[in-house]
């Protein structure tokens, strides 16, 4: 998008276009948008099940795959939508489906068993990624986390590689300590106290109060849930049966994260998608950053939805973030039509063509759109 188009967007009337597709959503919303998904939490269990009835019979990648599936499902179509609050207005919705309610107490490992904590991953996620998109204080901001990597000296080919290998462990090693991170800046915030010191040996040392809590809080919890406690469930079957569960489940969990960095990382970076340096200024504005600062993939049907975690749907995501995840197959073509009228660039592509643009801005080999360079 030139840099005159991006300036002589009516902002003004933008925001009023989304506001009023945003109102029929809200008019439209019902108990099918439960239904609908407790349909993919049922599809996300039964691959679960699947893993399971089948891991303990010997180590191989179909068992993984449908575990991994399920603790994909978890994430991104349960507990993602629950925590924006997407189900918080459904009569129909049991309160443990409800943002305040949901994976509290003793229910953490029953509603979302993962890495991160809910309070972590809410801060973190709902508040500062969507409400800072593309900013420097985005945390999910590629081009700036990865600087380390884009201004090294390494060759080309090996920044590649890092890639591939961060890939594999990405929910371990960073989107759990990040989470304990900024969960412990708003903490300083709230209590108007000086920001603690934040160290990547810190972020992993027992000595250390953000340490202590990723361990105890988020490391400790889920190996024991995953690693121990289900392999344990089938030691009547034999020891062989239950270290077959685990080297799945181990196998399951590098699945998964290649599977959520594929959908998550590629979703707000590319040369083609803009950048920001400072905070958005008016509704019309922050709407415009949504769209210009976010890449959609194929859409249009529940089966291909349930494997992109709805997160193919990212533009309309991040212009309603609370709604059911069934109302953006309605809204989709619908922003598409309002972003054509204003003459707004609306990115969809192949998965695997963002992967590796978003691969590209992570090694360095291009940058992001900014609207003085757009």
């Amino acid at each position: 998008m030139s840099l005159s188009s991006y300036q002589s967007v009516d902002r003004e009337q933008l925001a009023k276009d989304i506001s009023e597709l945003h109102r029929q959503a809200l008019a439209d919303i019902g108990p099918e948008d439960y239904r609908h998904m407790k349909r993919m939490e049922r599809w996300g269990q039964l691959s679960s099940l699947a893993g399971y009835a089948t891991a303990w019979l010997a180590p191989n990648p179909v068992s993984a795959l449908l575990i991994s599936q399920g603790s994909f499902t978890r994430w991104t179509q349960v507990a993602h939508p629950i925590q924006h609050r997407g189900y918080d207005k459904l009569d129909a919705a049991p309160k443990h489906y409800k943002s305040r309610h949901f994976a509290q107490g003793w229910r953490r490992f029953l509603d979302w068993p993962d890495w991160m904590t809910p309070a972590g991953w809410h801060h973190e996620h709902d508040v500062l990624h969507h409400y800072r998109l593309g900013e420097t204080a985005d945390p999910n901001n590629a081009e700036h986390n990865m600087q380390w990597l884009r201004q090294s000296r390494l060759p080309m080919w090996l920044r590649y590689a890092i890639v591939a290998v961060f890939s594999g462990i990405w929910k371990l090693s960073y989107y759990t300590p990040r989470t304990h991170k900024e969960l412990r800046l708003l903490a300083a915030r709230q209590q108007d106290r000086p920001a603690p010191p934040m160290t990547r040996l810190g972020a992993w040392s027992w000595f250390t109060p953000q340490g202590r809590a990723l361990w105890s809080e988020s490391i400790l919890p889920y190996v024991a849930y995953r690693f121990v406690l289900l392999p344990a469930l089938f030691l009547p079957l034999g020891s062989f049966a239950a270290t077959s569960v685990l080297l799945n489940s181990l196998l399951a969990e590098i699945f998964t994260n290649m599977h959520t960095f594929l959908v998550m990382i590629p979703n707000h970076a590319g040369d083609d998608v803009m950048g920001f340096d400072d905070k958005a200024k008016g509704k019309g504005e922050f709407y415009l950053r949504q769209i210009l600062g976010s890449v959609n993939y194929p859409t249009g049907s529940n089966f291909n939805d349930f494997f992109y975690g709805w997160l193919n749907y990212q533009i309309e995501h991040h212009l309603w973030p609370d709604l059911p995840l069934s109302q953006y197959q309605k809204l989709q073509p619908k922003v598409k039509a309002v972003c054509d009228k204003h003459g707004i660039p609306y990115c969809q592509d192949s998965v695997f063509k963002r992967l590796l643009k978003a691969v590209d801005i992570m090694v360095g080999k291009t940058s992001m759109l900014k609207p003085a360079a757009a």
